[in-house]
């Protein structure tokens, strides 16, 4: 199946080419880890973990890396406000992190890699563009890179101006620097603050060398898909675009770049910055699960914004419960096919397996999300309405499987909290409700309630409630 992604450097929708073959290497940047992660970082890493599952899906194999930005100015700044060392700071954020990105079942990296780690690299690319004339030192500041000797930039984003929603606060200021948009590739360490030897001074690096010394290391000066969300294209992708074919002389250095939209508050961008947003902990702590996190995320195309409300979360929660009342099917249908051969003999099994089928095209055409969710939506519609014994269980396994494996919905787990029998007992009640057989539906309510479980009956469907 083609895959289908749109192109920031091409400003297009494209058929997707690897590099090498069916091997696919994919970046994204990471979180910098001083603070929790809020509902704009799950939005990205949400919608761009089912990237890397929707490749995965196509057969492609992928490695997908992360980095973790774990020395920065805002991490040294908190350390010194909480009086903490800097590397227990980031230490701790970052355990938090991967904690709030397993709770969303964000479990598509193959690699996170701290920046720390990869020094020696870092120290290696600045040398080399020192070397090359695209460099030049500051006393007492930093080695900056000139902006004046890659004719290019600005080739990503089409402009080479900062604009309202940039990443602006992780710009360089210097009042010595020859251009106003150069960036500081190594900064000469403060008293007190972290501190690398380096041939060209005592210090630590800046914020966009990582990135490509970090990839440069594990993938080479080039490779397939760098993602992230949309503020980072200027400067931050920019400035990757002009360091590393600046040193490596190789272009492309990324054949395709996605790239997400923006989660809002009201219109406004949430960002810790402005104070406007809520951190996956907090969500959580008010009772919604994570899944129905992931699933109010993936509600909207990557592309578009997202406005959160709560409202709009519980929609979503409602949806992942009623999907889960019809997952609960599989434990009640019959295994009446058993040869694969019969398939094209059951109208009922082919429109099933048809559905998988859809389910993976339309994630496959620029990860529409939104399709694949209504395609869902109406699979699970007929599902509901049907009798027990006319739904094929391979065929429901088979869908199920492939909208864990593509979503990551998690629609084969059990919850914990409400049994498998009780979903039935809801299942049943909504159908006797269809046929406004209301005596059958009451008594389906009154045992329902003896599991110490609640109906609320809401336009999206039941929804359990503890007593």
């Amino acid at each position: 199946m083609t895959v289908r992604l749109h192109n920031t450097l091409t400003r297009k929708v494209e058929e997707f080419v690897p590099r090498e073959g069916r091997t696919v290497h994919l970046f994204v940047c990471g979180p910098t880890v001083y603070d929790f992660s809020h509902l704009g970082h799950a939005k990205t890493y949400v919608q761009l973990d089912v990237l890397a599952r929707t490749l995965r899906a196509n057969e492609y194999d992928v490695f997908y890396l992360q980095n973790i930005t774990d020395i920065d100015d805002k991490i040294i700044a908190r350390a010194h406000e909480q009086n903490i060392n800097w590397q227990d700071l980031r230490t701790t954020f970052e355990d938090e992190y991967i904690k709030d990105m397993q709770s969303l079942n964000n479990t598509s990296v193959t690699e996170y890699a701290r920046a720390t780690d990869y020094i020696p690299d870092i120290i290696r690319q600045v040398n080399t563009l020192v070397d090359k004339g695209h460099a030049y030192k500051i006393e007492g500041d930093g080695i900056y890179f000139e902006i004046s000797t890659f004719p290019d930039y600005g080739k990503l984003s089409g402009r080479t101006e900062v604009k309202k929603d940039d990443a602006r606060t992780r710009i360089d200021d210097s009042d010595n620097k020859r251009g106003w948009n150069d960036f500081c590739l190594w900064k000469f360490s403060k008293p007190g603050e972290p501190v690398w030897d380096a041939p060209f001074g005592e210090g630590r690096p800046g914020w966009h060398i990582e990135d490509t010394a970090i990839t440069e290391h594990i993938f080479g000066p080039q490779y397939d898909i760098h993602g992230g969300a949309v503020d980072l294209i200027f400067p931050h992708h920019e400035a990757e675009i002009t360091q590393m074919e600046s040193a490596s002389g190789k272009v492309p250095f990324v054949r395709t770049w996605v790239h997400t939209g923006f989660l809002t508050i009201e219109g406004e961008k949430m960002a810790k910055s402005v104070g406007n947003f809520y951190t996956i902990r907090e969500v959580i702590e008010k009772g919604y699960e994570p899944i129905a996190i992931r699933l109010f995320m993936l509600q909207s195309h990557y592309r578009s914004s997202i406005n959160f409300t709560f409202e709009n979360l519980d929609s979503a929660k409602n949806r992942l419960t009623n999907w889960r009342n019809i997952a609960a099917l599989r434990h009640q249908t019959h295994d009446r096919l058993r040869d694969d051969d019969e398939k094209d003999t059951d109208e009922k099994t082919i429109s099933l397996y048809a559905t998988s089928q859809a389910l993976t095209e339309a994630l496959s055409d620029d990860l529409d999300t939104p399709a694949a969710l209504a395609i869902i939506d109406d699979a699970f519609s007929r599902l509901g309405s049907a009798h027990l014994e006319d739904i094929h269980q391979h065929a429901l396994q088979e869908l199920l499987e492939t909208i864990d494996e593509t979503l990551g919905l998690n629609l084969l787990v059990s919850t914990p909290d409400v049994s498998d029998e009780v979903k039935r007992l809801i299942l049943e009640r909504q159908q006797a409700r269809d046929k406004s057989d209301w005596k059958l539906s009451d008594k389906l309510r009154d045992e329902i309630q003896k599991s110490g479980v609640t109906i609320r009956d809401t336009a999206s469907g039941p929804i359990w409630e503890y007593i």
